[in-house]
């Protein structure tokens, strides 16, 4: 079978890359063609586009990159007709994939959509394209479910968290050795995750930089996006207390006492981990006036969200600023504090359905493409 992937972002090229090889299992003559980026690179050559080329960040940013949008839309649609998959599979990247799928629901291609739109924040009126244009939808949060089917009378497949899979799998390292391959000496690591697009980067590490001559008992490390050249992050680094370590993200979380994280998929990857963290986030003055008054959420971190209460703190605009920083971060470096992030996180780790989630997708989308 031939299958083409749409994925627009890091966590869709992480979230693709185990689809995929669950779908080799399931389909030993599987062919693919894929936007994407480096991990789904290692499973198959045939990468269209890399990501890195595609995400653009914000309201504003979007609007001043239309253009570059609407070709890579006709682009896509041109591919996708030359290469004639038996499915298209969208990961997440909605801006994108919602209108790619309503162009191929109209070619009369099988479109299935892996890792929903987060439509439950904003934008709920996408549900009548959902259901126009999407013929299978497999999600990740518990939640989507009873959102889907109760709310909006659309069956969708609840499948658990990639990331319970990806973490579990992964090979892990010894801290002792990845110490000395990265020359990081003895002192508790607190790891900075300020996202992997220029924009955000620029916006976040910054202000998280700004509290390092506070701490002179631990050391900070940068981890840097497969995406990005150390180049691009070595105007900020000017303190010997910080490091940077690229394309280890999960090694680094494995051995990091705490986190400072960007809002976004790494924060329920850091708790997964069982690390302590605080969560940043800062747009563009614009990009965040519309934000606010169009998004209906009382929390901006997935790990909250899941949770349906405040367990993380979330450093939101003017909030994160060093002061505040400062403060929330002596907070998770507090052994007795520590103790309620753990059980917490365990406690989240039940309510994601636990492993398994590339394996039934693969058979899903499998099964459904051959009935």
């Amino acid at each position: 079978m031939k299958y083409y992937i749409i994925a627009g972002e890091a966590s869709g090229d992480l979230h693709g890359s185990n689809l995929m090889k669950a779908l080799q299992v399931e389909d030993v003559n599987a062919d693919f063609r894929f936007w994407g980026g480096d991990l789904m690179l290692q499973v198959s050559n045939t990468l269209v586009k890399h990501y890195r080329d595609l995400a653009f960040m914000g309201f504003l940013e979007v609007v001043m990159n239309l253009r570059t949008i609407t070709r890579n839309l006709t682009f896509c649609k041109k591919d996708i007709e030359v290469y004639n998959p038996d499915v298209i599979i969208f990961i997440d990247y909605p801006g994108f994939n919602l209108r790619i799928a309503k162009w191929a629901k109209l070619k009369g291609y099988k479109t299935h959509y892996y890792i929903s739109p987060q439509i439950w924040a904003w934008k709920e009126n996408r549900i009548k394209a959902i259901k126009r244009d999407v013929d299978e939808m497999y999600v990740i949060l518990p939640f989507e479910k009873k959102f889907y089917e109760e709310k909006h009378n659309y069956p969708i497949h609840f499948v658990g968290h990639p990331l319970i899979d990806a973490i579990a799998n992964r090979t892990q390292v010894d801290e002792y050795t990845f110490r000395a391959e990265h020359e990081l000496d003895d002192k508790p690591i607190i790891a900075l995750l300020p996202g992997s697009r220029k924009q955000e980067i620029k916006k976040m590490l910054s202000v998280m930089l700004s509290v390092v001559s506070n701490y002179p008992n631990y050391q900070f490390v940068i981890a840097g996006a497969p995406s990005q050249d150390y180049s691009f992050y070595e105007q900020f680094i000017s303190n010997q207390n910080v490091h940077f370590i690229s394309n280890k993200t999960y090694d680094l979380l494995s051995v990091s006492f705490a986190a400072l994280v960007t809002s976004g998929t790494a924060t329920l990857e850091t708790a997964l981990f069982k690390v302590p963290q605080v969560v940043c986030y800062k747009g563009s003055w614009l990009s965040y006036q519309i934000g606010k008054r169009v998004v209906n959420l009382d929390f901006i971190s997935l790990v909250n969200l899941i949770m349906n209460k405040e367990v993380v703190t979330e450093l939101i605009q003017n909030d994160f600023n060093t002061k505040r920083l400062q403060k929330e971060l002596d907070h998770i470096l507090d052994e007795y504090e520590r103790t309620k992030y753990f059980i917490a996180y365990y406690e989240l780790e039940k309510k994601l359905g636990g492993k398994g989630a590339s394996k039934k997708t693969a058979k899903l989308i499998f099964d459904a493409i051959n009935t």
